[in-house]
């Protein structure tokens, strides 16, 4: 319903902030999903403590990220799992192959601040920036792919009369 309105030229401030949020929601909501696919399984023994490992697993940009433990290349799948995925919601929610980029900087950057408000410091961790990197980038240009897919469909023309006059 409100793609229609972003395929326009028209600038409207609400609708833009409303698919940033939108967005913004979706991508937490299915990184949550995926870190309960990935790395959850370590802690079903322990299912209440489970939610607030996710929120650690989300935010937490030292102890988390990581090539060298088991947990930390689980997370590591489940951030680059919700890239593909969100890509999806890329085509369904902003259709535009242009703005995909502006919606999946502006995605991240959420995530930025919400990492540097969890953690009460700038992210300085290589592994953190390395798998955001890989991750805005497989976001957007797959995002950017679909949208193109769909906005290059050959248009149907159909020179039959529509009525037998």
């Amino acid at each position: 319903m409100w793609a229609v309105f972003l395929l326009r030229n028209l600038f409207d401030p609400v609708l833009i902030n409303f698919v940033n949020y939108l967005m913004h929601f979706l991508c937490k909501l299915n990184l949550f999903c995926c870190l309960d696919f990935t790395v959850s399984d370590m802690y079903r023994s322990r299912r209440s403590q489970c939610i607030l490992n996710h929120l650690v697993y989300l935010y937490n940009t030292v102890q988390v990220l990581g090539f060298s433990t088991s947990p930390g290349r689980l997370a590591m799948m489940a951030f680059i799992l919700n890239a593909l995925t969100c890509a999806i919601g890329l085509l369904y929610f902003i259709r535009r192959g242009k703005q995909c980029l502006d919606f999946t900087v502006t995605v991240h950057f959420f995530h930025l601040l919400g990492c540097w408000i969890y953690n009460t410091h700038f992210p300085t961790a290589l592994t953190w920036w390395l798998v955001h990197t890989v991750c805005t980038a497989l976001m957007a240009v797959i995002g950017e792919y679909l949208c193109m897919r769909t906005e290059l469909k050959e248009i149907p023309l159909n020179s039959a009369p529509k009525s037998n006059v």
